[in-house]
Formats: C-alpha cells, structure tokens, sequence
C-alpha cells in the first residue's frame, strides 16, 4: 500500500500592498510590453494621479485601473516564480499568494529568495504576520475559504458576516440570493439549511410583529 505523502502549502501576503506599489517600477514594467508613447504617457498620468504617504508610490483601492495595474505588476513575480524558482504549484490573486509542495524544508529556503525579489524588483514586502507553512489536512484559509485535500469551506468570520448581513437588512431577496450564490462554490449544504432557517425565524418574527 502506497502512503500518502503530506502536502505542505506556503501562503504569503504583500504588506499595505496598493499603497506600496511604486509609479517607477510599474511604468518601468508597462514600457515593456506597450511602445506607443501617448498610451504610455497617458497612463502614466493615471498612475501618478495618486499617491499614499509617500509620493509616486501607491494605487487607490477599488480602481479597475488599480486592478489591472497590479496583475502587471505582480506578473514579474509570477514570471520570478514559474520560471527561476520553477515553482510546479503555484497560485496567486492579487497580493495573496500560495505555494504547494511535499518538501518542507524547501519553503524554508526558498522565503528568503522570496522576499528578496519582491524587496529588489517591486520594492515591497511580505506581511510578516500573514506567513505561514501549514498542511492541507489541517486546512488552509486563502480567499475566504479554508481548503482541504479535496473540500472546502466558508471560513467562521465570513459565515458570521453573513448572518449579521441578513438579519441587518431584513433578509431582502437580493442579498440572500448574492450570499447563497457565494457558498454554492463549496461544500455548503449544511450552511444553506442554516441560513434557510435563519431567514424562516426573521420572517416569522417580522410577521409577529406586524400582526
């Protein structure tokens, strides 16, 4: 009998990461792939429409631009990450990022050479509180789900928020429908019972005191 080997995930997350983001360093990487000088100048006005703290560093939350903008910012370090570290499995939205691998060990060495990439290249760091080397059996919590091996499900805070989100505006159709169809992306059958029978006893409740 062939035993199963754990799989260890890696999961990162870019400290303050659009307020991070460097107007240098991106329209640096945007004149890699685009040579009409009036977009370039164009969208370098837009880039540099905002800043945080700190001049010409930092994209306001929110923006479709913002959003574009960091895929072709972080895109070097998916380009970093497939082709120098050849990381096999390999996954990333945005600024949060997993790596999967049996070899634990390698994670440890390969933090280092993580960090400084993203520090030497695009000028931005991990979070330190948001890095962790768990094992997919004991689930792993990335874009609002806790993953296992071949599940998942809703993590607790988010199935809280839903709940207050309901009770808060009277169970309208549109926001419980927007909820279900959230946790339809997991295994959620248990949950959908649940918020069905929450919804039952606002109803009956708001019955009660309209009579």
């Amino acid at each position: 009998m062939k035993l199963l080997k754990t799989v260890w995930v890696l999961k990162c997350d870019v400290r303050k990461f659009f307020a991070s983001i460097d107007h240098e360093v991106l329209i640096k990487i945007i004149n890699k792939y685009i040579l009409d000088k009036q977009i370039i100048w164009l969208l370098s006005v837009i880039i540099n429409s905002f800043h945080a703290k700190e001049k010409n560093v930092g994209l306001p939350l929110g923006n479709l631009t913002s959003q574009l903008f960091v895929n072709i910012y972080m895109n070097e370090f998916d380009q970093f990450m497939k082709h120098k570290i050849k990381a096999k499995y390999y996954i990333r939205y945005a600024d949060d990022f997993v790596i999967l691998s049996h070899d634990k060990g390698w994670f440890e060495s390969l933090l280092p050479q993580i960090r400084f990439f993203l520090y030497e290249k695009l000028k931005i760091e991990l979070h330190p509180k948001k890095v962790s080397i768990e094992s997919i059996a004991s689930g792993v919590d990335f874009l609002g789900w806790v993953h296992f091996s071949n599940y998942r499900v809703l993590r607790t805070v988010t199935k809280r928020r839903i709940f207050r989100g309901i009770q808060d505006k009277n169970a309208k159709q549109e926001t419980v429908q927007s909820y279900l169809g959230l946790i339809s992306h997991g295994n959620s059958m248990k949950l959908k019972q649940k918020i069905e029978d929450f919804i039952c006893k606002i109803e009956t409740e708001n019955s009660s005191d309209n009579n």
